[in-house]
């Protein structure tokens, strides 16, 4: 029978109303290759939802005669663990949690242990001969990670030891038995029990590492997918096996203390980056940067201040009437007066057409622009690597902006020529997020010329902000390249953008806030004493420059 024929099968395997497109057969390694598809024989792609099958390394094993397993086994990864990318992920994340320095194996362990719980299901319920695959598979896979693995398999299942594997020693006997009783406790809840297991993986890997070969049915995606939600570190507690009273009866429960749960804070940007490599996707250090940042602003976007136009008052004909004698010569209408009569006599013939007023419709509120600068000198931190609440400030700042058709210029600073901007003002958040994610380090120097040359020209209303510390003060103290004093610039440009500034900066003490109100007079300050304090302005900004904005 053929693999197509055998698909609705594999389908059936997990019920009747489950339903995926049919799976790609690809007839040789380098065709499946082309599909993603490298280091194993099949494939679940989580973003597409497609099955990927190596045929010829599926005949190499000697496992034609088994495609009803195959194809139920990658459906399991679509039905039950990991089911789609975001899950996934959180998967990852746990298992990383449990393997510190060996973060690089994540991905393998996170697949071992799906498909513990994927095979464990059809081998009990659905009776397909899931021990058969790994009989078949054993020839090519060694080590002691593989040797634990393959008794886990023999203790779910009942099968004798030495069936998939030989005898082991005592102890990987012992963690063999917690990892199948793991199985079958958190098979509802596999999220939970995936961090157990990956602490039961870990002496398997420290200090064998070159040693692992593990044949495995990985999954795979595209590098343009989306992972909503990993910004967020939501893990819970990690507790071994051993330990946990769900899974080994001898252990004592834990105190309320110890069973509080972790988790609920984000990410480092650096975590972020990491775990979208390993998932699959194909991100440098800016691109995951630019995505954390849209996710943790994400729930602070406020509309951004706007500016309601004037009403246009349109001419409304209201037909004609005399003309005399007196009245402004360039009133008569000669078409009228013509009309009534060829001969023309003022005061008599003449008319006049009237016009009274109507009110146009409401025109279209009118989007503040947003002119931000950023620092990001030496006392700053780099937003790749870890949070940067100036980052996530200005990023909620320009989304906001962009989400009601405003346009950004974004300015990243630091020393003299130290300088990254968008392409002037720009509707691309993408280009934003670029700049606001760079990092310099250096020393510090307000780019005075960018700030000189956006105003030179008369431009619709904008709103500037800059982010920064007492650094700040290079605005105004310091001259530009044509010896023109900051203090200057600063001021021209503030009148010339039309809808005010704001200084959001901190400072250490109530003496420099005031040294620097004083350079500053006409700007908003708003000082702030811890960085995270600037996501809170960020998320009330709009609604305050609302208030400013005229009706």
């Amino acid at each position: 029978m053929s693999w197509a024929a055998v698909w609705p099968d594999a389908l059936r395997a997990w019920g009747r109303f489950v339903s995926v497109h049919p799976p790609l057969l690809c007839g040789t390694s380098d065709e499946a290759r082309a599909a993603g598809l490298t280091g194993s024989f099949a494939m679940f792609r989580l973003d597409d939802r497609t099955v990927v099958l190596d045929l010829a390394a599926v005949s190499g094993l000697g496992l034609d005669d088994l495609a009803l397993e195959v194809l139920a086994h990658e459906v399991g990864h679509h039905v039950l663990c990991p089911a789609d990318l975001s899950d996934n992920a959180r998967l990852l994340s746990r298992v990383r949690r449990a393997l510190p320095d060996l973060e690089r194996h994540a991905p393998m362990v996170a697949n071992l242990y799906a498909d513990l719980l994927v095979n464990d299901r059809l081998q009990r319920s659905r009776g397909l001969r899931m021990d058969e695959v790994y009989r078949r598979m054993a020839s090519g896979a060694s080590g002691p990670l593989w040797t634990f693995y393959m008794r886990v398999y023999e203790i779910l299942w009942a099968l004798p030891s030495g069936d998939l594997t030989p005898r082991v020693p005592p102890d990987v006997d012992a963690d063999a038995q917690l990892a199948a009783r793991l199985v079958r406790v958190y098979a509802a809840d596999w999220l939970a029990g995936a961090g157990g297991f990956a602490m039961l993986c870990y002496r398997y890997l420290a200090g064998e590492e070159e040693s692992v070969v593990v044949r495995t049915c990985r999954g795979a995606v595209g590098p343009d997918a989306q992972v909503p939600g990993l910004a967020y570190d939501d893990d819970g507690p990690l507790t071994h096996p051993a330990f946990d009273p769900l899974v080994n009866d001898f252990t004592e429960p834990p105190t309320e203390e110890q069973s509080q749960p972790s988790g609920g804070q984000y990410r480092e940007p650096f975590e972020y980056g990491q775990i979208l490599r390993q998932l699959g996707i194909e991100v440098s250090d800016e691109d995951a940067a630019s995505r954390y940042y849209k996710e943790r602003a994400a729930p602070h976007l406020v509309p951004f201040p706007v500016r309601e136009r004037p009403v246009v008052r349109e001419p409304l004909p209201e037909g004609t009437a005399a003309w005399d004698i007196g009245e402004p010569l360039d009133r008569v209408d000669w078409f009228a007066t013509a009309l009534r009569s060829p001969v023309v006599v003022p005061g008599v013939t003449t008319e006049q057409r009237v016009e009274g007023w109507m009110d146009g419709a409401h025109a279209d509120p009118e989007p503040v622009d947003l002119d931000l600068y950023v620092d990001s000198s030496g006392s700053m931190p780099d937003p790749r690597v870890t949070v940067s609440h100036l980052t996530l400030a200005g990023a909620i700042l320009a989304l906001s902006a962009l989400r009601v058709g405003a346009r950004v210029q974004a300015t990243l600073w630091s020393g003299t020529r130290q300088v990254l901007r968008t392409d002037g003002f720009v509707r691309d958040e993408t280009a934003v997020l670029r700049v606001l994610t760079g990092f310099f380090g250096g020393d510090t120097a307000f780019p005075l010329h960018v700030l000189r040359d956006t105003y030179a020209e008369p431009r619709r209303p904008t709103h500037i902000v800059v982010i920064s510390d007492n650094g700040v003060d290079t605005m105004i103290r310091a001259t530009d390249e044509q010896g023109r004093p900051g203090g200057d610039i600063a001021t021209t440009a503030l009148a010339a953008a039309g809808a005010g500034g704001t200084l959001l900066l901190n400072l250490w003490s109530d003496a420099e806030e005031a040294r620097i109100a004083a350079l500053t007079p006409g700007w908003d300050l708003h000082r702030v004493t811890e960085w995270s304090d600037l996501v809170d302005f960020a998320a009330a900004f709009g609604r305050r420059a609302y208030e400013r904005s005229p009706r």
